[in-house]
């Protein structure tokens, strides 16, 4: 008899296979203390472990943007002077040895991370862990276990799985995995929906509930695991498999068809990408568009802010691999939750409410300027769009096209060539936006919806916050209600309104919003033929009918229930 398990939806499909229990080398800390004369020795080794583990950041394959973020993210930690300093003094002060130091000055900022209500910087918390058990290692001589080597069918579980344990995953042998901790927002999970791959996470004890070489089925759909599976329930699963595997092949049939309704309503469905190595992705799985070019990433790769010449070669490479298709680029979006190595932020109680994108660009504009110059430049080789993000208010738009405009009437006086026509839009990520809708479209010539920040800040829900994690919830009536008028104040204006928050690539919403009048869906790439699939079977006036009587329910469970979810 099976033994059903139940965890949160960090991935969904189905997966059958084997289990793999992964469990991390234990490492016994050496609690000696030293004397003086060791003190430049036990320093000089955890120099060693960190320039070691630096060149395997360097030399870890990053071939989508989750990963690119998980390795810039430790960069920046163990170049953290705080963090060496608060090692080295344990070292020179306390005298204790090159491990004592590392473990203790790790579970010291794991536990200070952890109690913070923010969302990034619980992140920042698995981050530290992850860089403990890495430079840990070091300082042992381990060579830690990684899940490159597991056979094909393999289903992972696990008490948690690190940063540095999902980059090295061989996907073509892993079916699925489950872990005990982690939740909807950790890398675990993200890094799972990039790979398009079953997962469930905070699972509890399941790891502790397992030996491995079990037969196991995730329903990812559903949210669990069954461990020793009936015969029958596994020809269900495999039925299912097969209606899945079948899917895909459709999918990849009409991947490339335009989204248009069974009565004729024409959408566009674009992409999210951080790099070019995205886009190439996106292009093969049959983007319409780009609606989210996330420049940060330009930033936090380099050891410098990007010269206008070294971003103008990556827009206008993107620019050109879309030929006629919008590149919609998101001007720099740093601070908050991404910080730079060469550039000293502010210490602030609440980052995500700070000294950040459009706030940081209007106060350094040098830096937009540089970034602005570059994208107008890139505008003449196709149809580059320039998106601004976090605006509040009036001034802020005015002042960005006060910019635009001095730099092309230098353009103009100088014979450089860009777009005349260029296009430029701004996200609606906060209530404000959404407020002063009526007033901001007629400075722009879009709206994008961010909902990951909409539905935080509406709802004044910290996503991260597992307290109130139910609480958190895009298909709450404020949101929708919300979106609903910002889509229909940009149509009155004759301009039309996008999406590329992470409530766009939910293929549970695609009718929803169509019917809420949304003309751009701008998701990740693997959900992008699952999109089109839904709106060419959808009629557009039905899902408008049905998404009105959504809007006048009162809680998300109501609006949920109605959408089958």
């Amino acid at each position: 008899m099976s033994i059903r398990y139940e965890g949160i939806k960090a991935s969904t499909g189905i997966a059958i296979g084997e289990v793999y229990l992964f469990n991390r080398e234990e490492v016994i800390v050496d609690t000696k203390k030293i004397t003086e004369d060791m003190v430049r020795h036990e320093k000089d080794r955890i120099i060693e472990a960190i320039d070691s583990y630096m060149t395997d950041l360097g030399n870890t394959s990053e071939a989508n943007e989750a990963q690119i973020n998980i390795a810039n993210a430790h960069k920046e930690l163990l170049q953290d002077p705080y963090f060496t300093d608060t090692i080295n003094s344990k070292i020179e002060a306390e005298l204790k040895n090159s491990e004592l130091a590392l473990n203790e000055t790790i579970n010291e900022m794991v536990e200070f991370m952890s109690q913070i209500d923010d969302e990034y910087l619980k992140e920042r918390a698995s981050d530290y862990k992850d860089i403990g058990y890495q430079l840990m290692y070091k300082l042992k001589g381990i060579k830690p276990k990684d899940l490159s080597i597991v056979k094909p069918g393999s289903i992972i579980i696990s008490k948690e799985l690190t940063p540095s344990d999902t980059s090295n995953m061989n996907k073509d042998n892993i079916a699925g995995f489950a872990t005990d901790l982690g939740g909807k927002t950790s890398h675990t999970a993200i890094i799972a929906q990039t790979l398009d791959m079953p997962a469930l996470v905070g699972m509890m004890d399941l790891s502790a509930k397992v030996a491995g070489g079990e037969r196991a089925i995730i329903d990812g759909d559903q949210g669990f695991i069954l461990i020793d599976p009936t015969d029958e329930e596994v020809n269900h699963y495999e039925n299912k498999l097969k209606e899945q595997e079948e899917k895909r092949s459709r999918l990849a049939s009409i991947k490339d068809q335009a989204a248009i309704t069974t009565d004729d309503h024409h959408v566009e469905v674009s992409a999210n990408i951080g790099n070019i190595e995205d886009l190439e992705v996106a292009i093969a799985n049959g983007c319409d568009g780009v609606g989210l070019f996330r420049t940060e990433l330009l930033y936090m790769e380099n050891d410098h802010f990007p010269t206008e010449e070294e971003q103008f070669e990556v827009y206008k490479q993107a620019t050109e691999m879309l030929g006629e298709k919008p590149l919609i680029v998101r001007t720099l979006d740093i601070g908050g939750d991404k910080g730079l190595d060469y550039f000293d932020f502010p210490v602030e109680e609440n980052p995500f409410l700070g000294y950040r994108a459009i706030r940081l660009c209007l106060d350094r504009e040098d830096i937009f300027i540089t970034q602005l110059r570059a994208l107008i430049r890139a505008s003449a080789f196709g149809n580059l769009q320039i998106m601004v993000p976090m605006i509040i208010n009036i001034e802020e738009i005015k002042r960005t096209h006060e910019l635009i405009d001095e730099i092309k009437k230098e353009f103009d006086d100088n014979g450089t060539a860009y777009n005349k026509d260029l296009q430029v839009g701004i996200m609606i990520e906060t209530p404000a936006s959404v407020i002063m809708a009526d007033k901001l479209i007629k400075y722009v010539d879009f709206f994008s919806i961010g909902t990951n920040d909409l539905s935080q800040y509406t709802l004044a829900v910290d996503r991260g916050n597992e307290l109130i994690s139910d609480l958190y919830s895009n298909f709450n009536p404020a949101v929708l209600r919300s979106i609903k008028h910002v889509i229909d104040v940009s149509h009155d204006a004759g301009k039309w309104t996008g999406m590329c928050g992470q409530f766009a690539s939910d293929t549970e919403a695609t009718k929803l919003l169509l019917g809420l009048g949304l003309d751009e869906f701008s998701s990740a790439s693997s959900k992008i033929a699952e999109i089109k699939d839904t709106i060419i079977k959808s009629s557009y006036k039905e899902e408008q009918e049905v998404s009105n009587k959504i809007l006048d329910l009162e809680t998300p469970e109501e609006v949920m229930q109605n959408l089958n979810i």
